[in-house]
């Protein structure tokens, strides 16, 4: 495979997000948002409430870092969700048996004057009832009521069965159209009716009625925790019943001990159903429960972050403006500004767009507040953002510290220095008791005769995870397409991770490995100066990996503390460069000439970096080139075996 285009020595500018350019496009008046960005998920819980049905309630989906009842009341209040015929409920007795209460909804805010009219009229003499009965009527004008009336109109008190008239379950408020359910129980989202005993009698009464949150949100939105409803299927199975039938009917009260036969009338149902829950949960719902797609065809999915290619970065400062809102911080000033907008895209991995995790960055305001505070500050500016992400490094990055001691006292062995045939540093993410760093890891390859085979230690101690070992065949398959195409490779590898005890997983070390095959096949050096991270596929193309900033950070922090001479660098993968965040250490370096970052898209590329040696063409087999080396060991190899098979051949003969 020939060389694909020219290495990238990366500038300062290209290993940070362009905050510079964005502060200049803050608007000269803001108003707190918390939605821009969101217009996906907006659009599909609008055009959900604009549907009337059993069958068209939404799942949202809300990445950590959201707060749904904060989110829920902002897009309620901006969208004005719809009522579906908002009633007060009431339960009245019934005249013929007093274990079922009638129910009855009444215009909102009426339910208690109409009860009060009622123990009014049932307090009437039979032959004086006239009036109020034609008063009742003109003032409330309410077909359900008016029929309860007529039932009641011949009774008194002694004539009613149990001890009370009614109850009021809901009493709607027109001001609010929706209700959140946090903590999803059978109590918290469907109520309880409560049970009593009087002298030594177990039973249940209207006001032992307690509703729920679903009946609390009848005729609007209810907004429910998914990962709390779907820890008791029984509730995921009831809230669905409840859903197709339009009917809400109540749990027989008590238990086996203590059955009690009370039997309220059940409640006609109307309302919008919003799950808000994480993408996986959804997954599992699609795929597990055949219900789900038809109750729930309405998908809002809810986005982190804010993507500056597509859209102006002007909104965000309105969305700043909501967090200092809810923080109450003091102002931010200019380079503050900077700062904050840096760290925020450094939150999404990428260059281009803006992190929307509310919580991690009112957390980050707080501590930066509270330092500005500490340093007499009446605005918040750069210095102290910056002093509240390296205090937050200082709390998290204790392991890593640990783990780079241990190579500064040499019981891990890391060259940094120097050349080696078949050694080189791969860049890993170490993930450990909570914590994840990256730091270099040493991977070395020997090369023997044999049948073409590349041994991996990892897969063969059972240390080595399924993309892994997908990566090492990947590389195998790059290497024989390369050098056996016609005829049998002769040399066999073994390939390594030293001093790696726990499982190796992840093909992002693919191209390091290949490289280190390389240099002990052609019997080239590699510099140990230089560390270096990507994947890659059968034709050498270098592809992106994850974790790119990390693995940077952990090698440049050891090749600090050993003392940077200028030859220190990492080779990264072209396709990762929007994905660089990387620290004012690494820039200030970076930009001194100390330390060096090369972004690579072909193998060739990174092979002539490490061993500073051209490549050349296979065909060609020149002795100065990798290829040409390796060529020439393998006709070694194949001349060193042809009289073996022919002494082997007399020998059967």
């Amino acid at each position: 495979m020939e060389n694909s285009g020219q290495p990238l020595q990366l500038q300062v500018a290209q290993l940070r997000a362009p905050s510079q350019q964005w502060v200049t496009q803050a608007p000269s008046v803001t108003t707190p948002d918390p939605l821009i960005g969101q217009q996906r998920a907006l659009a599909a819980i609008k055009r959900a409430q604009s549907i009337v049905g059993n069958y068209s309630h939404v799942y949202a989906i809300m990445p950590d870092g959201l707060e749904p009842q904060l989110i829920f009341e902002q897009v309620a209040s901006s969208q004005n969700w719809p009522l579906h015929d908002l009633h007060d409920w009431v339960y009245l007795v019934n005249p013929e048996d007093s274990t079922k209460p009638l129910c009855l909804h009444l215009p909102t805010g009426t339910a208690k004057a109409a009860i009060e009219r009622i123990w009014a009229l049932l307090d009437t003499e039979l032959v004086e009832r006239e009036d109020i009965l034609l008063s009742i009527r003109k003032q409330f004008n309410w077909p359900p009521l008016n029929r309860y009336l007529q039932q009641i109109k011949d009774k008194t008190f002694e004539d009613l069965p149990g001890n009370e008239l009614a109850t009021i379950i809901i009493s709607q408020d027109r001001t609010k159209a929706w209700h959140y359910c946090a903590r999803a129980s059978e109590t918290e989202l469907f109520g309880q009716i409560r049970l009593q005993t009087i002298a030594g009698t177990v039973s249940s009464e209207l006001h032992l009625i307690q509703s729920g949150a679903l009946l609390k949100a009848n005729g609007g939105t209810l907004v429910i925790d998914a990962e709390h409803l779907l820890r008791e299927t029984a509730l995921w199975h009831r809230l669905k019943h409840i859903l197709k039938s339009g009917e809400f009917s109540w749990n027989q009260p008590g238990n086996e001990q203590t059955a009690v036969f009370y039997e309220p009338q059940p409640v006609p149902v109307k309302l919008k159903v919003i799950l808000a829950g994480s993408r996986g949960l959804l997954s599992q719902l699609r795929e597990l429960d055949a219900d789900f797609a038809n109750l729930f065809p309405y998908l809002a999915d809810f986005t982190d972050h804010y993507p500056c290619q597509q859209q102006s970065v002007a909104p965000y400062f309105n969305y700043l403006t909501y967090l200092q809102q809810r923080t109450q911080h003091r102002p931010l000033s200019q380079d503050g500004y900077q700062e904050l907008l840096t760290v925020a895209s450094s939150f999404t991995e990428h260059q281009q767009e803006l992190s929307l995790d509310s919580l991690r960055l009112i957390q980050l305001l707080e501590e930066a507040d509270a330092i500005a505070h500490d340093d007499k500050s009446s605005e918040l500016k750069a210095i102290h953002i910056d002093s509240a992400i390296k205090a937050l490094d200082e709390r998290e990055l204790y392991l890593a510290e640990l783990s780079q001691q241990s190579i500064l006292e040499h019981q891990v062995k890391i060259d940094t220095e120097g050349e080696l045939i078949g050694q080189i540093n791969g860049l890993t993410v170490v993930t450990m008791g909570g914590s994840e760093f990256g730091e270099p890891s040493r991977i070395t390859a020997t090369v023997h005769y044999g049948d073409g085979d590349i041994i991996d230690i990892e897969r063969k101690s059972e240390l080595s995870g399924n993309i892994h070992t997908k990566g090492v065949m990947i590389l195998m398959a790059y290497l024989a397409n390369l050098f056996a195409g016609r005829e049998p490779m002769p040399l066999s590898a073994t390939l390594v991770f030293e001093q790696s005890y726990h499982e190796v997983d992840g093909d992002s070390a693919s191209l390091a490995e290949l490289c280190c095959l390389v240099s002990a096949l052609s019997n080239t050096p590699i510099q140990q100066s230089i560390a270096i991270t990507g994947a890659i596929d059968q034709f050498g193309n270098v592809q992106a990996i994850g974790g790119i900033n990390e693995k940077i950070e952990g090698f440049f922090k050891l090749c600090k503390q050993r003392g940077l001479n200028g030859e220190h660098g990492v080779i990264v993968p072209q396709a990762n460069l929007m994905n660089l965040h990387l620290s004012k250490d690494v820039c200030n370096a970076v930009e001194s000439g100390l330390f060096s970052v090369v972004a690579v898209n072909h193998v060739s590329q990174a092979f002539e970096l490490l061993m500073r040696t051209p490549c050349g063409k296979v065909s060609d087999h020149d002795p100065d080139t990798l290829f040409g080396r390796i060529y020439k060991r393998i006709r070694a190899a194949h001349q060193q075996e042809e009289p073996s098979r022919w002494w082997r051949k007399l020998w059967v003969k």
